[in-house]
């Protein structure tokens, strides 16, 4: 596996563009960052069905780093609902060991890739439609939260997303004010996060075929680089958010989250 200069900028770019992405529209990285490292280990000699599980493991790892950053300003503001994050955690972490753990192991990569596709094809269309669910009744007991944290985090871990597409929607449809939905999600990219991360780890060891600089799932190289390109670029995409036409913006990127998928499509059938 070669690794050099060339391949660090197009890391680099793709951190400052996923980074930018994220404080910008308030979405999170991985759906532009599993296609492209999914290209890139392509490049370096991976295998397809290795190639996207590796992509999707490394984009959610980023979601560690650039989740701190974002919770601490949205701490500032007093936006975050801790009580609901502290709810949906333990469902989120037990979803997300089971998904990354258990189930990813056992997936192909094809399978995997086709799923990421019908995802992001889901999530684009709703960006599209700029649609937002009529908040029809209250935050569940501790039961409920339990099950919709779990289930945030199991969808989360098999596609390397920080699960904002399914925590917000989820949130604002049980009355929860909009800009408290977005802050509290960006707190439970942390442990949706750290806890399939912890996954990917145990259930890549020993795997064959793993490139170098590999740890489990996770691809290192790309991990540092586009981490810290992310956390650094993403204030600027949070000012940028209150000067541009963001609603605009969501329909452009929303059009190329359907090229990425068209692409995770064409990989997870010819895998």
């Amino acid at each position: 596996m070669t690794f050099d200069p060339t391949l660090i900028l197009e890391l680099a770019v793709l951190g400052v563009a996923t980074g930018f992405l994220a404080g910008l529209l308030g979405i999170g990285g991985g759906m532009v960052m599993v296609p492209f490292l999914t290209y890139l280990l392509g490049k370096q000699g991976v295998s397809p069905d290795l190639a996207v599980k590796m992509a999707i493991a490394t984009s959610m790892a980023t979601i560690i780093f650039t989740s701190i950053s974002s919770v601490r300003a949205h701490h500032k503001r007093g936006a975050v609902r801790w009580p609901l994050v502290k709810g949906l955690a333990p469902g989120i972490v037990l979803g997300s060991l089971i998904g990354s753990l258990g189930v990813f192991a056992f997936l192909k990569g094809s399978f995997l890739a086709l799923f990421f596709a019908a995802f992001v094809s889901f999530s684009a269309t709703q960006m599209f439609l700029d649609k937002k669910p009529a908040p029809t009744r209250q935050v569940p007991g501790t039961a409920g939260l339990l099950g919709a944290g779990g289930f945030i985090g199991f969808l989360s871990g098999l596609v390397g997303a920080g699960g904002g597409f399914v925590s917000v929607p989820f949130m604002t449809w049980c009355n929860v004010a909009i800009h408290n939905a977005v802050a509290t999600s960006a707190a439970l990219g942390f442990p949706i996060a750290l806890a399939n991360v912890v996954g990917y780890i145990i259930s890549g060891q020993n795997l064959p075929n793993l490139p170098e600089y590999s740890f489990g799932y996770l691809w290192l190289p790309a991990l540092v680089v586009i981490a810290s390109c992310s956390v650094f670029v993403a204030p600027l995409g949070a000012s940028a958010a209150h000067r541009l036409p963001v609603k605009q913006l969501k329909r452009v990127f929303a059009s190329i989250l359907y090229v990425l998928a068209a692409y995770m499509l064409y990989k997870g059938l010819s895998a």
